[in-house]
């Protein structure tokens, strides 16, 4: 069986392309395509064990099973469903400059009294081991299909937690962004700020971190560094498990 593979952030700059082809012997798992990935491309080798694997847009492990449709996509640790939605939402990948007030208009209803957001931004000064002390830019990176995919799934989480929350908004800006520029935004909305909607929305921006496929690459003056994340989800993490 042959398979295209896609290759985000560190392992596209390792293999210096972000797609790869590949042919495995019928039947498959993840494994086994990782097995002869390694040996087709071995500067992919030492990443291999750490990666996060998707098929068809849901995460997967090594025993998943794999067919010659399959989409599989393969990315480092995140730095990170339905359109039946019971509120209004608003999901986005985006390169464009963020407009909180355009945003919170997405939210507004008659009964909606609170609208709870968090705004991350580039800074200039890191402070963290093996990243450059000083950011000159940052550049983000998103397997996109999957990522407004995944932050449907966290507006359904939400609601589970929360159901008095009346609308979610999440967007993650990708590309080159300059100190000071914003780079990701979550909201929640509900009809008095008692409601769930502080707490809903940190959960928002922490399970972004978690499962959303984006990625950031620190630019300093003398050198650049992807940054990667630690949690490492599994087929739970995805919504049909939730």
């Amino acid at each position: 069986m042959d398979f295209e593979i896609r290759l985000f952030a560190t392992l596209k700059d390792r293999a210096g392309q972000n797609r790869v082809r590949i042919a495995v012997d019928e039947p498959a798992t993840m494994q086994d395509v990782l097995d002869a990935l390694a040996a087709a491309y071995p500067s992919l080798k030492p990443n291999l064990g750490i990666t996060l694997i998707s098929v068809n847009k849901s995460f997967a492990d090594l025993e998943t099973a794999v067919f010659p449709d399959d989409e599989i996509a393969l990315f480092p640790p995140v730095s990170g469903g339905s359109d039946d939605f019971p509120y209004p939402t608003y999901f986005a990948i985006t390169t464009a400059e963020l407009d909180i007030s355009a945003v919170h208009k997405k939210l507004a209803q008659a009964d909606v009294g609170a609208i709870v957001s968090f705004t991350g931004s580039v800074r200039g000064q890191t402070n963290r081991d093996g990243l450059p002390p000083h950011t000159v830019y940052l550049e983000y990176e998103a397997y996109s299909e999957m990522a407004e995919h995944k932050m449907a799934q966290i507006a359904w989480e939400i609601w589970q937690q929360w159901p008095t929350v009346k609308g979610i908004a999440i967007v993650q800006r990708i590309g080159k962004l300059e100190i000071g520029e914003h780079t990701t935004f979550v909201a929640c909305a509900a009809a008095h700020r008692d409601q769930g909607v502080f707490d809903a929305a940190r959960y928002g921006i922490d399970r972004l971190k978690e499962i959303v496929p984006v990625w950031k690459k620190e630019v300093g003056p003398q050198e650049s560094v992807w940054v990667e994340g630690k949690y490492r989800p599994t087929p739970k993490d995805n919504l049909s498990e939730v």
